[in-house]
């Protein structure tokens, strides 16, 4: 997003006091101008929201926010010291709480993800869905196969594995409702464990990462969740308000973070026993939390492209092949017979699952509890690191883009993978095999494992098992160290991450919280965890649909604005300037050098906007005329009209880059690359080149341009609608705590 360095005086001052008639006409008649009433407040249009960089950063280099990473660390190992020191008690404590949480709030978490799912989908088919994590020239920075395989690896963890064969089995003999061991609760026992492992997860992820994404990559914005909340509270997010929402947001990270280690040291705890002859037990555990740790600071340290991203496509490969080999070699036709079932049972029952909560069942409660209420809690404490890494990986999507393909492709994966090792372990219930029925609801990580000595070469399999149980694994603590160092940190650019050594602490924080844990209890006591600390990361789930929608009410007034003016004043040509035939023709054939197009810029672009500026001046507008330094070292020439409390005018002619077309009517045998002149407004490029045009044509576009800019302040002022979140626009004289009415 072109933005306008400090320090430019203005072209020509004018009036600064007086508006241009245009704008009364357009703007209720009111001579006074609509102002924030309090420098605090939230932004009331995009004018206020384009502030947000400077308001939100006091320096434009990245330091350290010393109050979330103290406040955090000392939660966090104070919390590990509890669990460590007094186990019984921490256990009793937090069982509960999960109690208590269960019973009296389980309706609250299950209406939270159930609008969260609504609100993703609503983004995601409005007419919004089109705007671009980025401005509207932005493209995508990975491959589609790559960022799949990055949004599957980054979302899902060792844990699933660890639930793919108790969870079925368990719901099999023990259903929520009705008897179990019946027909009935076969038909369910494979579609509860995809229902917890499906779209609800994906739908949070997506309603952060996108959120995140949009402030950074289109308003030039931190990459985090106080970002997000900057339409609602306004600078104060950068104070101890939004230092509260962060520790929230990391504590709630590292806690699910901690749990997804916890339950992958566990298992692959019987995994390398199985390969190395170790001896099964908490020193094994705690030994592979250590060398987790080591391998953890070694690829992350090294970047997103270098080692996460390698790390990624390795796990999809793995899981791939484990799943090929499960299929192959097993009860090929059943499990594909029943894959098909589940994935329909699971679309027609979905909407019903979603809003259920067995208020009429004896201890629905206490199921909800252990299965349904912990899946969605885990999902809210991943949300904001996930959400975080999806966003770093998604530049240049849209929104739409973006929210189908994280609760499709990734929730696919996770139904194939579930319903495979779930149906092979159900094959085996069913066939008689009552040890390992008791020993998967038992010991789930032993029952795992048991399933996959069934299989022909046991031992080949449960080393591809082991190694994608430890990619996995690698993959979700890869992740959350980058993200607990982003959220600890102010960092101006969204495609930077924090300092090394502060990935490296959280990394060794993480894992002495579970280690912790393990102390304490293992896999139950990290499960309550989860559940307890979750429980504020939806209010942070509340506010940030509140803000998205705000401001997407506001990309929807420019956009609908663009067409509203008014016949008379639309010119022939549209947004694209009006040529003649031959200057078509010639643009045809031509691929400028930079040295053309900037002496372009020089003898025609730069003398028109000068003109512009001097007849806008003249007439009383408030206009800067000033520069801004491109890569090449050539400066660009920006225009801007002051609306004073509305978004300004802005109109930059910027230096492109593109390759040349290698068929049609523009080929070239010479060159590459040739060089464009294209218009940015405050949300990217137009979309058009400049180059070719006259004086007078390009005076035309400036002017086009200004039109349908006050066409979208029209439509932003009439269908601004009041309410708590979103005060409508007042005129200055109503507005409270102005000087004209002071409180």
């Amino acid at each position: 997003m072109p933005t306008e360095p400090p320090g430019n005086e203005p072209f020509d001052a004018g009036q600064p006091g007086k508006p241009p008639p245009l704008e009364r006409s357009r703007f209720g008649g009111s001579e006074r101008r609509p102002e924030r009433p309090h420098d605090d407040d939230a932004p009331v249009s995009r004018s206020d929201l384009s502030k947000g960089p400077q308001e939100l950063l006091d320096t434009s280099t990245a330091s350290i926010n010393w109050p979330v990473l103290l406040i955090s660390s000392a939660v966090i190992l104070a919390f590990s010291a509890w669990t460590i020191l007094v186990p019984a008690h921490a256990r009793t404590s937090m069982l509960a709480a999960v109690n208590w949480i269960a019973s009296s709030l389980g309706w609250y978490y299950v209406l939270t993800m159930t609008l969260v799912i609504g609100f993703v989908l609503w983004v995601a088919f409005s007419k919004e869905g089109d705007v671009r994590l980025g401005p509207d020239h932005s493209r995508p920075q990975y491959k589609l196969g790559t960022w799949v395989a990055m949004l599957f690896a980054a979302g899902v963890g060792i844990d699933m594995l660890f639930y793919s064969v108790t969870g079925p089995v368990v719901q099999y003999l023990y259903p929520p409702s009705g008897d179990g061991s019946s027909a009935a609760a076969m038909q369910d026992a494979v579609v509860w464990t995809m229902f917890h492992y499906g779209i609800a997860g994906w739908a949070m992820y997506a309603l952060l990462g996108m959120a995140m994404g949009y402030f950074a990559y289109r308003w030039g914005m931190p990459l985090s969740i106080r970002a997000a909340l900057y339409p609602l509270l306004g600078k104060r997010v950068r104070g101890p308000l939004g230092d509260g929402i962060s520790i929230i947001a990391l504590i709630g990270t590292v806690m699910g973070v901690a749990t997804s280690m916890g339950i992958g040291v566990v298992l692959l705890n019987v995994g390398f026993a199985l390969i190395f002859g170790l001896e099964q037990g908490l020193p094994l555990q705690i030994s592979l939390v250590i060398g987790a740790v080591v391998l953890t600071i070694a690829a992350t340290t090294s970047g997103v492209d270098r080692g996460i991203r390698v790390i990624s496509e390795l796990n999809l490969w793995s899981a791939l092949a484990m799943m090929v080999y499960i299929l192959v070699t097993g009860q090929t036709a059943f499990l594909l017979n029943a894959l098909v079932e589940n994935i329909g049972r699971f679309i027609v029952t979905f909407p019903a699952r979603t809003l259920q909560t067995f208020a009429y069942e004896p201890g629905g409660a206490d199921w909800m509890g252990g299965w349904t209420l912990f899946f969605w809690a885990f999902w809210l404490a991943w949300g904001p690191f996930v959400g975080v890494f999806l966003a770093r990986i998604s530049r240049g999507r849209t929104l739409r883009e973006f929210v189908i393909a994280a609760i499709t492709a990734p929730v696919l994966c996770d139904f194939i993978i579930v319903s495979l090792f779930g149906n092979s372990a159900l094959f085996q219930v069913l066939q008689g095999n009552t040890d390992f029925a008791a020993l998967a609801v038992a010991s789930p990580e032993q029952g795992w494992y048991a399933l996959l000595q069934m299989f022909p070469g046991p031992m080949f399999l449960v080393g591809l098992a082991t190694l994608s149980g430890l990619l996995f694994y690698l993959t979700s603590a890869n992740s959350g160290a980058m993200v607990m160092s982003n959220f600890s940190a102010s960092i101006p650019d969204p495609s930077h991450d924090g300092p090394k050594w502060l990935r490296i602490f959280w990394a060794v924080l993480t894992a002495v919280l579970t280690v912790a844990m393990l102390l304490a209890g293992g896999v139950t006591t990290m499960e309550y965890a989860t559940l307890i600390f979750a429980l504020p990361v939806t209010i942070i789930a509340y506010l940030v649909m509140a803000s998205f929608h705000k401001v997407l009410r506001m990309e929807r007034a420019e956009r609908e604005g663009q067409v509203l003016r008014r016949p008379s004043m639309a010119s022939t040509g549209g947004h694209v300037p009006e040529r003649s035939w031959k200057q078509r023709l010639e643009q045809m054939r031509a691929f400028p050098s930079l040295r053309q197009v900037a002496q372009f810029l020089e003898r025609t672009v730069r003398p028109a906007l000068d003109d512009v500026a001097a007849e806008f001046a003249r007439q009383g507008y408030q206009v800067e005329r000033s520069t801004l330094a491109n890569t090449h070292g050539i400066d660009e020439p920006v225009l801007r009209v002051s609306m004073d409390a509305f978004r300004d005018f802005h109109y930059q002619a910027a230096i492109v880059e593109a390759p040349v077309p290698m068929f049609g009517g523009r080929m070239s045998r010479e060159t590459d690359v040739y060089y464009r002149l294209e218009v940015f407004t405050q949300t990217g490029s137009g979309g058009y080149d400049l180059m070719g045009l006259t004086r007078q044509q390009v005076i035309d576009d400036v002017l086009e341009r200004y039109e349908a800019h006050l066409a979208f302040l029209t439509f932003s002022s009439e269908t601004a609608t009041p309410s708590v979140l979103t005060p409508a626009i007042l005129p200055r004289d109503e507005a409270p705590g102005t000087p004209d009415d002071p409180q």
